[in-house]
Parts: C-alpha cells; structure tokens; sequence
C-alpha cells in the first residue's frame, strides 16, 4: 500500500451519538443535537469554547434549527453554517469541517447532524413549486411504473431489480444483507433494532413489491443525532488530543449525465456518484480497496447495499451475488460491511446518519467498538448517499 503525506490531513478528534429512536419516541432535534454534541466534547476533553466553526446538518427543518440546537451547549459567536444534502447531509457537513481544517481555516470544527423524523414515506415538504426530483420521479415512472408503491421503494427497489435483470440477482441475496444486518446490529448497544432475524423471516415480511422487496428490506424512518469534532495535527498536539484517527481523503460527486441518460434505475439512485467517489479517495491517496478492513456504507435498502458492494470496488460488477453467498461482507470475509447494523437496524435520520457512519468507524480504528470490533482495523471506507444527488466517500487511516 502507498499512502501519500499530508500534514494537513484532518484529525477526528471526538465523535458522539445518542441512540436513535422511531418518530414520536425521540427528544425534539434541539436536544438531541446538543446531546451529541456534548459526547464528542467529552470524547476529546474539549470544551465548547474550543470550537471556533460548526457546520450542522438536517433535512427536515426550519432555518437556523443548527443554532437552536448549538445554543444549548453554547454562545460563542462562532460561524454557525446549516447545511442539507437530502441522505448525505451528516458526511457533507464532515466534508465541509475537513475543508475547514485542510485549508488552514480553522483548527478545531464541529460537524453535527440531526433529525427528527415523522411516521411514514418521505416526501415534498413544499408543493407549490417545482421539486427538486421531478426529473427523478418521471424516468422512474417511465422505467418501472408501479406508481402505487411509494416513491423511495420504487427507486431503490427498481435499482434492485435492475440488478436482478442484468446478473440474476434474487430476493434471497437482499434477504441475506437484511439478515447479516441484524447479526451485526445484535452486538450494538446504540442500534434502533437489536433482534436476529432469519433469511427465512425477511422473506416472510410483508411484502412490498412482488418479487422485488420486502418490508425488512427497508429501513425504517429514524429520530438521532451524531457529531464528530475534526482538528488540525498542531491543535490536536497542543491539546494533548488522541490523534491516532485520521480522514485521509473525501470525494464528494453529485449526479452525472449518466443519471438519466442510461435509463436504468441503477444510476438513477447514484451508481456512478458512488463509484467515482470511491475512486476519487483510492486516487488521492494510493489506498488499495483490498487494504480496506471496514466499510459502513449507505443500506437504506438492501438493494441499495448489494449494489454498493459493486460502485465501490469491493467485488467486480456482477458478483454481488457471489460476494454475498461467500461471506465476503461479514466478519470472517474480505470486508466486513456496516459492523453497525447499518441503515436497516441502526436506523436513518436522515442529517445524522453520515456522522453516526463516523463515530462507528472512529470506534473500530480506535479498538473500541467492543463486540462487533473488527480485528486489526487500521484502514476504513464510509460511503453515504443522497438523491437529488450527492454522494460522500470517507476514508480513514489509523496511525
């Protein structure tokens, strides 16, 4: 492996996370923000005055809720930047404090995400104008139709069967991912979901989409919050700070023609996005994939997880199947894929989830991650996704 020096190169100084919570059964998004907040100061035995930027992350909600919840924990007058990116909104608040910190800006930052959801399908908040997926929802209705499913499930669920179609990819490969899932998620105190579930049980779940998905492929609507606090080597040396976790490089990519020109629902949930992410961060700094020991990757589907393996580089197009059928993703395997439980049992908050990626990645390179460690960890991969579209590739080095 070739590692390329960057003395600039952004520390993950402290992370936090409360444990998330279906909608109704949450704190309201003020308090768990500053919640979360407070944990990755204690993380790094900073106080808040220490923080001289914060970029705060959440999709649902009025102007300026970062400050509402900031507010909390302090009022220092720092720049307060609020930042949404759809489901990638948690990692670009964390692109935006390593810009920060990379560009000599500042040296210590907050990237903070939270959510509070409610019950049910995402959707338009605001209909008296154009949405921003308009042009989503019609090739998606041209390519697969089932107008009555909901639009999320239509998506991703098509990106499903696009896969099938091409490679013969069935529902008991998603139902596999499900169930790995809940192994993982069994030995994760912070998990929203904790109980196994058999291959068997996904397939006996209600059904979503005939022959395409099951309601325990999906992952369900989430209330949390999660923060990480990046430094700069100088800061961290100074402040007697653990510097042993570092972002060795970040893409962030958003929607490329290919999107809508392919006319396969694959691209249309940001296949290419994904992919040359990934490609961007082994690029910058001469990693290997196969040096890669961790990945927490975006599963708000199974599908979308079994796809991912492929944009990624963690196996060749058209062997998620057999990457599947080998244990290739689990402990014991080539990469061990969202040790957290992931998406589909950790839960989604949608401005926290690239962040709670974060603090589980920091937790694993660190030695902390307890039962669902991952030997030896040194080097780790975070891929969070959102349509509309950005997409955010993470990769960590532990000295």
């Amino acid at each position: 492996m070739t590692k390329k020096v960057n003395e600039n190169k952004a520390v993950v100084a402290g992370v936090g996370m409360i444990p998330f919570a279906k909608p109704g059964a949450s704190k309201s998004y003020d308090i768990m923000g500053s919640e979360a907040t407070r944990l990755a100061l204690e993380d790094c035995g900073l106080n808040y005055k220490s923080i001289q930027q914060a970029f705060v992350g959440y999709v649902f909600g009025d102007s300026t809720s970062g400050q509402r919840a900031l507010y909390h924990v302090g009022m220092t007058g720092i720049p307060i930047i609020n930042v949404n990116n759809n489901c990638s909104t948690g990692s670009t608040a964390l692109y935006l404090a390593r810009q920060a910190i990379e560009s000599g800006t500042a040296d210590c930052v907050l990237a903070l995400g939270f959510e509070q959801m409610r019950p049910g399908a995402l959707g338009d908040i605001y209909t008296d104008r154009p949405s921003p997926f308009g042009e989503f929802n019609d090739t998606c209705e041209q390519l697969v139709g089932n107008a009555h499913i909901p639009l999320a499930l239509r998506y991703f669920g098509g990106a499903g069967k696009s896969h099938m179609d091409k490679y013969g990819t069935t529902m008991k490969d998603f139902a596999k991912i499900r169930a790995k899932a809940s192994r993982h998620a069994s030995k994760n105190p912070l998990a929203l979901f904790k109980k196994e579930v058999s291959e068997e049980e996904v397939l006996e779940s209600p059904i979503m989409w005939p022959g395409v998905m099951t309601r325990l492929m999906a992952c369900p609507p989430t209330c949390g919050g999660a923060a990480a606090i990046l430094v700069s080597e100088k800061f961290a040396n100074k402040h007697n700070i653990n510097s042993s976790v570092r972002i060795l490089a970040q893409s962030m990519t958003t929607d490329y023609e290919s999107t809508f020109a392919d006319k396969d629902m694959m691209q249309l949930v940001g296949y290419d996005m994904s992919k040359e992410a990934a490609k961007n961060v082994y690029e910058q700094t001469g990693v290997d994939v196969q040096d890669v020991d961790v990945v927490e990757l975006h599963d708000c589907f199974a599908h979308n997880e079994l796809i991912t393996y492929e944009a990624l580089g963690l196996c060749n197009e058209g062997e998620a199947q057999k990457f599947v059928d080998d244990g290739d993703n689990t402990f014991g395997g080539k990469f061990v894929t969202n040790p957290s439980g992931g998406l589909l049992s950790k839960g989604h908050p949608l401005g926290a989830t690239g962040l709670a990626q974060c603090f589980e990645l920091t937790q694993q390179l660190r030695g902390n991650a307890g039962e669902k460690q991952v030997d030896g960890a040194k080097t780790a991969l975070q891929h969070n996704l959102g349509l509309g579209g950005a997409c955010v590739a993470t990769l960590y080095q532990t000295a």
